[in-house]
């Protein structure tokens, strides 16, 4: 069977090693408990579950997979930018490059607006407040840029009369 483009692709070997000595450059990411998956050439997939690529593909045959696991983050020019819920899955495993926000900056974070806030770092950094992983941002000298969707940003309440 030829793998097309948009076809899962499970992940491993020197690919899935790739990943890891990226995670483990970006953040000090040493291990990933599960197995990845990468649709297209950017979108990373963990699942920690019973199917093997051979299931996957057994099912790919009645149905259009369109992901297996949790959304783990994406390949960029800048590095690997983990998604909300891959930063609270590594949470354990993240060592480097990460901002602790205040509570007034969370919640313009979870608003989604950028924070003004000057760092040593730049490029991707993990959003924490408290104990709290909240996905990653993109830092520069002077500001931290948010990825959050708007779908799951909170209502910005600086906006309402």
């Amino acid at each position: 069977m030829k793998h097309t483009e948009s076809e899962l692709k499970l992940l491993e070997g020197k690919e899935k090693k790739e990943i890891i000595e990226k995670l483990n450059e970006q953040f000090g990411i040493e291990k990933i408990p599960g197995i990845l998956f990468m649709r297209g050439k950017e979108k990373i997939f963990l699942f920690n579950g019973s199917f093997d690529e051979k299931k996957v593909r057994e099912l790919e045959e009645i149905s259009f997979v369109e992901r297996v696991g949790v959304y783990l983050g994406k390949i960029e020019e800048y590095g690997i930018r983990l998604s909300i819920e891959g930063s609270q899955i590594l949470k354990d495993e993240i060592k480097n490059n990460v901002i602790e926000l205040t509570k007034e900056e969370m919640e313009r974070w979870m608003m989604g607006h950028e924070i003004l806030k000057k760092t040593k770092n730049t490029g991707f950094m993990i959003i924490k407040y408290k104990n709290e992983m909240l996905g990653t941002g993109k830092a520069s000298a002077e500001k931290i840029t948010n990825f959050i969707p708007k779908s799951r940003r909170l209502k910005d309440r600086s906006i309402e009369k």
